[in-house]
């Protein structure tokens, strides 16, 4: 299965000829996907389709792993069927209904015309088993949606590659900001530590206290060490790659990629607290930019 898009839509029609029958109803079908944690699937249905809905379920179910997926089936009747007269046996038989019921409940609504042809004629081919059109149509309009998916799906992946490509060029201007951030901290410590000393008598002091605030500065700096930050960001990176650019997926990559995606913004975050100069506070702001746009974009894969 190739890397999908939760998002997809897709419609199929046929006609559906009784047997022994020149004419027929016309049966179309709508699916449509949005995102969604787990598969979560819906059906609107005529009274005449209802038996075939788990059916439609499993098939919808073999080819669809996540989504919000709404099913909607309709029947039409052909545009040059006619309408046949009611039986009046059937026409007597419904009056006496309506009479009985308005007796009990006096505010019910008569029947109207269209109603009465309808009960005259019960549900549309009542005697008819639509079961194989119905699935055979279903599985048309599944696939056309598959394959809609996996366009949007090809698309998103180009663009997210494209967007991963900017930050590992980020993470490369990062890298040799690294050493001078790290001696500019240091620097930083020994410059406060002197003007503290300033307030009292240094001479006073003893030797040790000199040896741990060198120690102190040196730890300080190790702290604001990045490069682990920027090598682990780009470690994701390079595994979110691999994962767009595989032919084919057994299982749908969206939640990895989600994962993935949560762990380079805890990358940039620390790598935006840690720093101490401005360039490396641009790089990190225009990195969780970059970040929260893939979210968005991972978000709708399967």
């Amino acid at each position: 299965m190739s890397l999908q898009s939760m998002t997809g839509y897709a419609s199929a029609q046929t006609t559906l000829v009784a047997e022994g029958s020149s004419e027929g109803a016309r049966l179309g079908l709508e699916i449509r996907s949005v995102n969604s944690r787990f598969l979560d699937v819906s059906f609107r249905l005529p009274d005449e389709l209802r038996q075939h809905e788990p059916a439609l379920r499993e098939l919808i179910g073999q080819h669809i792993k996540r989504g919000k997926v709404e099913l909607r089936a309709y029947l039409e009747a052909a545009q040059n069927s006619t309408i046949a007269m009611p039986d009046k046996a059937l026409l007597q038989k419904l009056m006496e209904i309506q009479q009985l019921v308005r007796g009990t409940m006096h505010d019910a609504a008569l029947l109207s015309v269209a109603e009465v042809i309808r009960l005259s004629h019960g549900p549309m081919t009542p005697h008819q088993d639509w079961g194989p059109q119905v699935m055979a149509l279903g599985q048309q309009a599944i696939t056309q949606l598959c394959e809609a998916r996996q366009r949007e799906g090809q698309r998103l992946a180009v663009d997210l590659l494209q967007r991963a490509q900017q930050l590992q060029a980020l993470a490369e201007l990062a890298l040799p900001l690294v050493p001078k951030t790290v001696e500019t901290q240091r620097l930083r410590f020994l410059e406060r530590w002197r003007e503290a000393m300033a307030l009292v008598d240094a001479q006073s002091l003893p030797d040790t206290i000199h040896e741990r605030a060198l120690a102190e500065a040196a730890s300080f700096a190790v702290r604001a060490d990045v490069a682990e930050e920027v090598t682990r960001l780009k470690t994701h990176l390079d595994e979110i790659a691999r994962l767009l650019q595989q032919a084919s997926h057994k299982e749908g990559v969206g939640k990895r990629l989600d994962f993935l995606i949560q762990e380079l913004h805890r990358e940039a975050n620390t790598l935006g607290s840690k720093a101490s100069a401005i360039e490396m506070t641009r790089i990190s702001l225009d990195m969780k930019v970059l970040i929260e746009q893939m979210r968005e974009q991972v978000q709708n894969l399967e």
